[in-house]
């Protein structure tokens, strides 16, 4: 019987903690209380000036005049004579040279100097 009386005592005390809540959360069960006002207050907003927006501009750039174009005296000095003798030139240089690119480079120009009768 002590046991039945201690659960029944404690149940007791633990539900109406449990049905006391004052927010009214969820359901009502027809209850109306009247004059219950709480005011809720929304945080305290504070406007700020914007920054001022700063507009860049950049300076002014002074460009040069166009370079004229080039102007070519006379005629188109190449040839196919030039271009022959510059391949001759090549493989005379690289054959007397024993295979040096120098000798072979030097030949070049001067077989394209003679090919081209600029001798």
């Amino acid at each position: 019987m002590l046991k039945r009386t201690t659960v029944i005592v404690f149940g007791l005390l633990v539900s109406s903690a449990a049905w006391a809540d004052h927010e009214h959360w969820g359901h009502h069960h027809g209850h109306h209380h009247h004059g219950h006002y709480r005011p809720m207050y929304r945080e305290e907003v504070i406007y700020y000036q914007p920054a001022p927006v700063v507009e860049y501009v950049p300076a002014p750039q002074y460009y040069a005049p166009p370079p004229p174009p080039p102007t070519y005296y006379g005629y188109d000095q190449r040839s196919s004579q030039g271009l022959l003798g510059g391949m001759v030139g090549s493989a005379m240089g690289y054959h007397l040279g024993g295979g040096d690119p120098i000798a072979a480079g030097i030949g070049a120009a001067a077989g394209a100097l003679l090919g081209n009768g600029m001798y």
